[in-house]
């Protein structure tokens, strides 16, 4: 039987590998017993803002095995993203990096379904779900648990040779295997680059995120007008915010990403800041046809954008 398990894990990071993954580790499932007060505690003190969702399946967040009946294996995996160009007009409006090019829950999505449809074949039938930020699953921390990197102080999940501008994603499934060694060593030291250049403060303390003041919450997830507050501070991000990730240490090693279905839409970059006030739906709608941008609406970006003036 311990001669399947390993020969199962090895027969997935090789399908992961074909299908452009840059990380895959697998841990056993169960109860994340070190992040439970954790993410009490984040709660409590409304550090999810207006995200009520994440109020919602407190256990299954905790505990795979509520989420795909005999759960036995978490497997995690990593797809990079960062990107060979960047917006050209450094004035303009900025977007994060992960939004440049197709909405990564589709094209990940469609990745998952591939190797489950592999390991069906391979291995037998198997009982397993994906999930790519469509569940309540704590990617990081199974991440860690399969030995994929650690989580830093902006709360980040950074591999030591290859940075943080990478997805996370997670099949789940009801056989047992190999499992990988977690992630146990920290290597942010004494650098507090990511807290001292976040201009709204929204990392309030070393591996605590207020995600209520966080840039990508404010231009994203948040539905209501931007506080007042936060007026100047936002150093020009209209979706998303790169900002912790630029300046870590870490990312020196980020790769070009090879995932053809991230390259960005050709007018995309060449933006400047007369094109993105002068933006129309028509415009949007053929620039962002695909793109995780869609998620803020015509109307939340252009919210942003004017929140930025």
């Amino acid at each position: 039987m311990a001669q399947n398990r390993a020969a199962y894990s090895s027969l997935i990071k090789n399908e992961a590998k074909e299908l452009g993954f840059m990380f895959c580790g697998i841990a056993k499932a169960g109860f994340l017993e070190e992040e439970a007060p954790r993410l009490e505690a984040w709660l409590k003190n409304g550090m999810h803002g207006e995200m009520r969702y994440m109020e919602n399946h407190f256990d299954k967040r905790l505990d795979p095995r509520l989420l795909v009946d005999g759960a036995k294996s978490v497997i995690s995996l990593g797809l990079n993203y960062y990107p060979e160009k960047q917006q050209a007009d450094p004035l303009s409006p900025k977007i994060s990096k992960y939004a440049y090019g197709n909405d990564y829950h589709q094209v990940i999505k469609g990745k998952l379904k591939d190797l489950l449809g592999t390991l069906n074949e391979k291995i037998g039938e198997i009982n397993g779900r994906a999930f790519v930020d469509s569940a309540p699953v704590l990617d990081k921390a199974w991440a860690k648990k399969s030995g994929m990197g650690w989580i830093a102080k902006n709360t980040n999940l950074i591999n030591k040779n290859y940075g943080s501008f990478f997805f996370l994603a997670e099949l789940i499934v009801d056989i047992d295997l190999e499992y990988d060694i977690p992630a146990t060593a920290d290597h942010c030291g004494t650098c507090t680059r990511c807290i001292d250049a976040c201009p709204t403060e929204a990392i309030v303390a070393p591996y605590i995120v207020d995600g209520s003041r966080c840039i990508s919450y404010l231009t994203i997830e948040l539905k209501n007008e931007i506080p007042g507050e936060f007026k100047g501070k936002m150093d020009n991000w209209m979706f998303g915010c790169d900002i912790c990730q630029d300046v870590c240490p870490w990312n020196k090693f980020s790769l070009l990403h090879q995932e053809p279905a991230f390259e960005p839409h050709p007018e995309l970059l060449n933006f400047n800041s007369r094109d993105w006030e002068d933006i129309t739906e028509d415009i949007f709608t053929a620039i962002f046809k695909n793109s995780a941008v869609k998620r803020t609406k015509f109307k939340g970006l252009k919210r942003n954008i004017e929140f930025l003036k």
